[in-house]
């Protein structure tokens, strides 16, 4: 039966109502333990009630440094009772970066997943506004006792829709990272409408695998309460773990491209348990198309959506239907991202005269939309470059938008190649490399050139044991592609870098090439 989705105001009201509704059933499960949705909301109330205990108030922040783990949900959510904002912080960091973040954000309290508290210790020296550490699981677990000695707390009656409830730092792919503020409405409003077109029943249950630290996984595990699935929570991404997700039930998952491919891989065996999911969902990266199609082929019966958006929308801003994704009328479609989520506004403008574009025509894309951020934490400056006066968000993102309202990224801004006074959008060079059956992955670059200025490189990792000469791949491109798109060079490497929401870090493929030029473009 297909589910009804509650009215809600604040985050939280979500789980309430599915507590009243279904108080019996599961809510989450984490390893070895199962909370009903009765007793999901009573760890909210009570961890309400216990932030209460520390001073923590309206407008404060608390941090939590964990792998995926219910505690992060009960910690976000009890803070948006009393208006303060939880920031989930992304426990790959280096350690001037770990103690920036939690700096930044001004954490009064702090939670630390128990095999990262030796990490944590190593930057407690240097956090300048935290009052108290709990330890959460492992057998010194302090949150499970915090919890129990607070007195439950419901909404306090100070608490605005749009108090921010989290702070995400965005993946940090040039410079230090930057908090994302994102309040109560729009993650409300981020919940329902980032749904899109898929297809929810009662009984389902979500594989909630990526990261909390990133949208991709707060935000996907936040929607559970709202289609009343159960979550199935692992800590990480994990071949062993994902699979027993599926053998347990699982009907939904969010993976990043990276993780299908590796699926894809593995081979028919492993293709053939993930056929069992009823939906899957991918985004964060563009998605190879031959890995698309096998996807596609090996599960015929599964519903595919691809998502695209930011940290700043909370994340998803447009998606790509299942219907669309299968139109055989439209085979172009499966690289688009897709048509904005619901009350979410699209533009695409001159990046110059900030004009709109005509339909077609590159420009970057813009969206106004309930579900955006209200700016980066302490960074007035950076937030005007972000939000225009009358509330549109520039994406950075270069894009096309075909004539059914389909958007195509082309490019980010900074990352378009410039070769002899030539536009070379990158992924338009991916997509066709990727189908050479010996890549694994690649990522294409413009580096320096005394007469272009620029001229396009490709940095390719080659399936084991099937490499091949760089003169025939650049070959292979040249038959497939204009002139001055194909690749003059190309570099192998083993694998390439990526951040931890599985974008390619171009810039780090650039920077040997581009040194200390002012100029990097």
């Amino acid at each position: 039966m297909p589910v009804t989705i509650p009215p809600a105001t604040y985050l939280p009201d979500f789980l309430a109502h599915r507590a009243t509704e279904r108080a019996d059933q599961r809510c989450w499960i984490f390893g070895e333990r199962t909370w009903t949705w009765a007793e999901a909301w009573e760890s909210v109330r009570l961890t309400a009630g216990a932030l209460q205990g520390e001073d923590v108030g309206r407008g404060d922040r608390v941090a939590i440094l964990d792998k995926n783990n219910p505690a992060i949900l009960q910690v976000i959510l009890g803070g948006c009772q009393l208006g303060a904002a939880t920031t989930v912080v992304n426990w790959r960091l280096a350690g001037d970066e770990l103690d920036y973040v939690i700096n930044d954000c001004a954490a009064k309290v702090v939670f630390v997943g128990h095999q990262l508290l030796e990490q944590f210790e190593l930057v407690r020296p240097r956090l300048e506004h935290v009052e108290k550490v709990i330890v959460v699981g492992g057998e010194h677990d302090e949150f499970d006792a915090w919890q129990a000695a607070a007195t439950p707390a419901d909404l306090q009656p100070f608490v605005d829709p749009d108090d921010v409830c989290v702070v995400m730092y965005s993946s940090g792919t040039t410079g230090r990272p930057k908090g994302v503020q994102l309040s109560q409405r729009a993650m409300v409003e981020h919940s329902v409408n980032g749904l899109g077109d898929a297809t929810y029943d009662d009984g389902d249950m979500l594989l909630i695998a990526m990261p909390m630290f990133h949208v991709g996984g707060t935000s996907y595990a936040l929607q559970a309460p709202v289609i009343g699935a159960t979550g199935y929570i692992v800590p990480e991404v994990d071949g062993a773990l994902l699979a027993g997700g599926v053998m347990a039930g699982c009907t939904h998952a969010f993976l990043v491209p990276a993780v299908v491919s590796a699926l894809v891989a593995a081979g028919p065996e492993v293709m053939g348990l993930f056929s069992k999911l009823k939906g899957v969902g991918y985004g964060a990266a563009p998605m190879p198309l031959p890995v698309l199609r096998a996807a596609m082929e090996a599960w015929p019966d599964t519903e595919f959506q691809q998502v695209y958006g930011m940290t700043e929308f909370a994340g998803v801003v447009t998606a790509l239907d299942d219907a669309a994704h299968r139109d055989p009328d439209h085979p172009e479609r499966l690289v688009s991202a897709g048509r904005p989520v619901a009350h979410a506004e699209m533009r695409v403008v001159d990046p110059v005269t900030l004009a709109d574009v005509p339909q077609g025509e590159s420009g970057e894309v813009w969206f106004r939309t309930p579900q955006a951020t209200s700016g980066y934490l302490g960074k007035p400056e950076a937030t005007a470059e972000l939000i225009t006066p009358d509330g549109w968000v520039r994406t950075g993102d270069l894009g096309r938008v075909d004539e059914d309202g389909f958007l195509f990224i082309e490019d980010r801004i900074k990352d378009m190649i410039i070769t002899g006074g030539e536009n070379v959008y990158s992924p338009e060079v991916e997509r066709v490399l990727a189908e050479h059956p010996a890549v694994q992955e690649l990522a294409v670059i413009g580096v320096p050139h005394d007469t272009w200025g620029e001229t396009v490189k490709a940095v390719v990792a080659f399936k084991p044991d099937q490499a091949v000469p760089a003169e025939d791949l650049i070959a292979y491109a040249r038959e497939r592609l204009a002139g001055y798109k194909t690749p003059t060079s190309i570099d192998v490497v083993d694998a390439l870098p990526r951040n931890p929401s599985g974008k390619i870090l171009k810039r780090d493929l650039r920077k040997p090439y581009w040194g200390d030029r002012a100029r990097q473009v």
